[in-house]
């Protein structure tokens, strides 16, 4: 079987990063600390169950101001995400921590990384899908 079709083939067999958020389930919750109802997380075993592994993402870059080499990575385009009032939720973005400095991205632009799962139910700093230790991968 020719290289590119055997790597086709693995890469459609896997399940994507986004197919696994979205079994997280919210549940408006009252949280002291801040005054304020927030969106908190449940995580189905199966996800819990990838924590702590390596993850490969692909998303649209967003550009939000963020502490360090961090990056917000949208499922959909800015246009459609979670923070702009696109019919989607939490599950629909990442928060990707590279180990490096990156080049810069473009609004919008594709782009695959891989690193270590966290999932994040406390830390209302960040948000709840962070991947850490992240990597561009050029395809």
């Amino acid at each position: 079987m020719p290289l590119l079709i055997s790597i086709w083939l693995s890469l459609s067999a896997q399940v994507s990063g986004w197919d696994a958020f979205a079994d997280t389930r919210f549940k408006w919750t009252w949280v002291e600390e801040l005054g304020a109802e927030v969106e908190i997380p449940t995580f189905s075993a199966k996800l819990l169950a990838k924590e702590g592994k390596e993850i490969t993402l692909t998303g649209h870059y967003l550009p939000f101001e963020l502490e360090g080499e961090r990056i917000v990575i949208s499922q959909l385009p800015y246009a459609a995400c979670f923070f702009c009032g696109g019919d989607v939720g939490q599950e629909s973005v990442a928060e990707i921590v590279f180990t490096h400095v990156q080049r810069p991205f473009r609004l919008d632009e594709l782009i695959t990384v891989k690193g270590r799962l966290k999932l994040n139910k406390d830390d209302y700093e960040h948000l709840v899908f962070i991947i850490e230790d992240a990597k561009l991968i050029q395809l």
